[in-house]
């Protein structure tokens, strides 16, 4: 049931017009096993279009949303889906210990983050999908949605250094605000004035 379900969405979205960019997993093994990053996250559209898009890429992924979206009636159909509610105003909530608990568990496993964590406009981004990678040893693949194109794929893969600050430029700067479907509510690199590390 839900093998169709899917199948039934990834189609739903493709009739409108979206288009998706899929790597040679023989490639690219990296994607069974690595934390994806997610931006420009400006609307809930995101979710619904980047869902879709991850299902087709066919990684074993687990998707970190806040625990408002999970109330009846979705909230059971969410989990079934792979996503996981965080509670993002508890500053411990153990999202990133659950998260390395899950690489060490599993050969193939993925986590896809949104790290602005928010669809308002941030100056900052959040920093534990940084901690993930690097505590579990495994590379960031960011992914892109790009609302000017109606088009979603993947950046190289990014393997860390030791600076989280180094890395948290390198990809930012990987992203520009026509991509996001509001653009007014992303905030590139360009814009921080002194760049923000």
């Amino acid at each position: 049931m839900h093998f169709v379900m899917k199948h039934i969405w990834i189609a739903i979205v493709k009739l409108f017009g979206w288009k998706f960019i899929l790597p040679d997993k023989t490639k690219r093994p990296e994607v069974m096993r690595c934390v994806f990053v997610e931006a420009p996250h400006t609307a809930v559209s995101d979710f619904l279009v980047g869902i879709a898009y991850m299902w087709e890429l066919g990684t074993p992924g687990h998707i970190f949303i806040k625990k408002e979206f999970f109330r009846w009636p979705i909230g059971g159909l969410l989990r079934r889906f792979g996503c996981v509610s965080i509670d993002r105003g508890n500053p411990k909530n153990g999202l990133v210990e659950r998260a390395v608990q899950g690489f060490a568990d599993n050969r193939e496993f993925s986590v896809i983050i949104t790290p602005e964590g928010t669809r308002k406009p941030v100056r900052r981004w959040k920093r534990g999908f940084w901690e993930i990678a690097k505590r579990a040893q495994v590379p960031i693949v960011p992914v892109y949605i790009d609302f000017s194109k109606k088009e979603m794929g993947l950046f190289d893969t990014m393997s860390l250094s030791d600076s989280m600050d180094d890395d948290m430029l390198r990809l930012r700067q990987l992203y520009r605000k026509e991509m996001a479907k509001r653009p007014a509510q992303f905030i590139e690199v360009s814009d921080l004035g002194a760049v923000q590390k």
